[in-house]
């Protein structure tokens, strides 16, 4: 989930890569000024002034309302007028537009990967973020964004960094003065910043994945990979991270996917130690008789255990929930007495990348990028302290290759 005081500058610097390939749209014949007036929107938004381009986007969208190219470039200026304007109420209800314009974007076609993440990004109330608890700071990081959506880049970057100054644990101010060299070429200096933005907060993604865009566009495609890793690991399940890390699939041509491990066991409780243990019977018959698929019994059991092992291991949580060590426990237990038995010479495919992702100390990361309820996902980020190494490899060595195929 975006952190609230990034969204309006996020989502209108993603909007701007995206738009680096605006093109015009062919006008409807009976419109004569259709065609003018598209032209003029396609070069506005060509030199990031989306500000400039919002009425003749508008025009175009009273003509053309089933235009879903037009919707799309129609919500992005809407959401770079959220950052000149001053009054709470109008920036609210430019943030309302904007989403209404991009669902329908969305609703007529658009085919822009990051469109879903895009909205749901969007405040669907039109809340306005903020920066700093500190009036100045605020009004300083106000005034570059309006700068910044006006294309000014240099104005915009002087007030971030005297933001930065005031506050030197501004991450925003570090992050955005990131994008200026960006929207000026600047990969260089880009990098500094970006950087800059990460010693502040490492446990924010946004700067690791900005910092992959100039390094895609140089075609340098192993270092962005590295850069897209860093922002999933950091929030697996931020929408953005994960179509980071699809774009990068996309241009270099990889498949990306978690093993295919079927268990054949469902498990559910109440939270007052009444639970329900379902097997699928066909699997289980289906498997050989000395393979040790029979050991997916314990899976079922050994969670079962832990109705009563969370107390006494969760002593500060008063209510029982799923959690890693839970997961942990149960799926070892299942490895232990497949390959306890001497029978099973061979272990079907599950039972055997189980094992493998256990040997190589990856299965926690398995559970928790590829399993993980909101129970298990509340150990993420104090398992992510110690463990990035292993959360990179599971997804360099599987996500990234497929699934490890």
């Amino acid at each position: 989930m975006l952190h609230k005081n990034m969204k309006t500058h996020t989502l209108f610097a993603l909007i701007l890569a995206l738009l680096v390939s605006f093109t015009v749209l062919p006008a409807r014949a009976q419109v004569e000024d259709a065609k003018n007036l598209k032209e003029r929107a396609a070069e506005l938004v060509k030199q990031s002034k989306l500000i400039d381009a919002l009425p003749l986007l508008e025009q175009i969208a009273i003509i053309e309302p089933e235009n879903a190219d037009n919707q799309f470039h129609l919500g992005a200026a809407l959401l770079a007028q959220t950052r000149v304007a001053t009054d709470k109420e109008e920036i609210k209800q430019f943030f309302i537009r904007a989403r209404k314009a991009l669902i329908k974007a969305k609703q007529l076609g658009h085919q822009e990967p990051k469109l879903d993440a895009i909205i749901q990004s969007i405040p669907k109330n039109g809340s306005v973020p903020s920066y700093s608890k500190n009036a100045e700071t605020e009004q300083l990081m106000r005034e570059a964004e309006s700068f910044f959506a006006q294309g000014k880049m240099d104005e915009a970057l002087k007030k971030y960094q005297k933001a930065l100054q005031l506050d030197p644990t501004l991450y925003y101010a570090a992050l955005y003065s990131g994008d200026v060299f960006v929207q000026k070429s600047d990969f260089s200096n880009a990098e500094v910043w970006y950087q800059k933005a990460i010693q502040i907060d490492p446990n924010i993604e946004t700067a690791y994945r900005y910092s992959a865009t100039p390094l895609m566009r140089q075609k340098k495609y192993d270092q962005a990979r590295d850069r897209y890793v860093e922002a999933y690991i950091t929030e697996p399940f931020n929408k953005y991270t994960a179509a980071g890390l699809g774009q990068w699939a996309q241009v270099t041509g990889a498949t990306l996917g978690h093993p295919n491990i079927e268990i054949p066991t469902n498990f559910s409780s109440d939270g007052n130690g009444k639970t329900n243990i379902t097997l699928d019977a066909n699997s289980l018959l289906n498997g050989k008789k000395d393979d040790g698929s029979s050991a997916w019994l314990m899976y079922g059991i050994t969670r079962a255990n832990w109705q009563t092992e969370f107390v006494k291991k969760f002593p500060n949580e008063k209510v029982y929930r799923h959690s890693l060590a839970e997961e942990l426990d149960a799926l070892r237990a299942v490895i232990t007495l497949a390959t306890a038995d001497k029978k099973a010479k061979n272990l079907p495919a599950s039972l055997a990348k189980l094992k493998e992702l256990n040997d190589k100390g990856l299965l926690e990361s398995y559970i928790l990028l590829a399993r993980a309820d909101k129970g298990v996902y509340q150990d993420y980020a104090e398992y992510r302290k110690l463990n990035r190494d292993k959360l990179r490899r599971y997804v360099v060595e599987y996500i990234l290759t497929g699934g490890g195929k």
